[in-house]
């Protein structure tokens, strides 16, 4: 940047020239001189480090909290930077700064553990549906105008649309959009299926059950199976209702016998623990 005598300036007019500062503190051994010197500089470029913050104001986190982070990202970048290997101050600690904000919203900020890929995948659809936003009023965006703005595939589009929600997380009492009678997420919670006790039971009878008669078979699929009652049963196939409640209980006795057999077999067979 040149004022209008010609005379450049930095491009951030409340920072000193620090580059002779910084060349002094690599060759200061440690000691309360060199600390003093590397306070000077930390002080004179936390304006910068106060701007890059404020970029990220109005994401959930407090501005003093994002300037108490950036202020710590400019004290690794003060500490860290080499005036002979690297090129002027703000080109290293820019980076640095902003390294550390964003490092502090993927540790801190988010309430679902979200991969890196996918955070940078949330934050370039989100700016491209503000860009479009504003040259497209009237409508939302396409998840086909978001990838192509953003240039990516549809597939990581929708992916980072997803993320969007990841951020925060609803309490389990809030209640669900359009919902009027006080319908909150915990009443859609699911809850354990009882038919699952019964899982082991049904596989352990599948071969008896097999070995039956094919009338029985259907009398114990319409009784335990369609829910149907003795008499309905009966009505179907032409025989009593007492005709149907033997041959169900005859047979449930059977399998009974049979399983509990198997069992007592299956025992025997494994070996006795020393």
């Amino acid at each position: 940047m040149r004022t209008s005598t010609g005379v450049k300036r930095h491009p951030h007019d409340d920072a000193p020239d620090t580059a002779a500062a910084f060349r002094r503190l690599a060759a200061l051994p440690d000691g309360p001189q060199k600390d003093a010197l590397r306070q000077e500089l930390v002080c004179a470029w936390l304006p910068m480090a106060d701007r890059l913050a404020g970029r990220f104001r109005g994401r959930g986190e407090s501005l003093e909290d994002l300037r108490q982070v950036a202020a710590l990202g400019l004290v690794k970048a003060v500490d860290r930077y080499d005036p002979d290997r690297s090129h002027a101050f703000e080109s290293y600690a820019v980076p640095t700064v902003t390294g550390e904000i964003k490092r502090h919203f993927r540790d801190h900020m988010w309430t679902l553990h979200v991969p890196r890929r996918v955070q940078d995948l949330r934050n370039r659809v989100r700016f491209a549906s503000q860009d479009l936003a504003q040259t497209i009023p009237g409508r939302a965006p396409t998840l086909e105008e978001i990838a192509d703005r953003a240039g990516m595939s549809v597939e990581e589009a929708k992916t980072g649309l997803e993320a969007l929600d990841s951020f925060t997380a609803l309490s389990l009492d809030a209640e669900l959009p359009g919902s009027d009678d006080g319908y909150a997420l915990r009443d859609a919670l699911g809850a354990p299926d009882p038919a699952i006790d019964i899982v082991v039971d049904r596989e352990a009878i599948k071969p008896q059950l097999r070995a039956l008669p094919e009338r029985e078979r259907a009398i114990l699929y319409m009784r335990f199976f369609g829910d149907m009652t003795q008499s309905r049963i009966a009505e179907q196939l032409g025989i009593s209702q007492m005709h149907v409640s033997r041959l169900i209980s005859r047979c449930c006795a059977s399998m009974r016998a049979e399983v509990m057999h198997d069992e007592s077999e299956t025992e025997e067979e494994l070996p006795k623990a020393a």
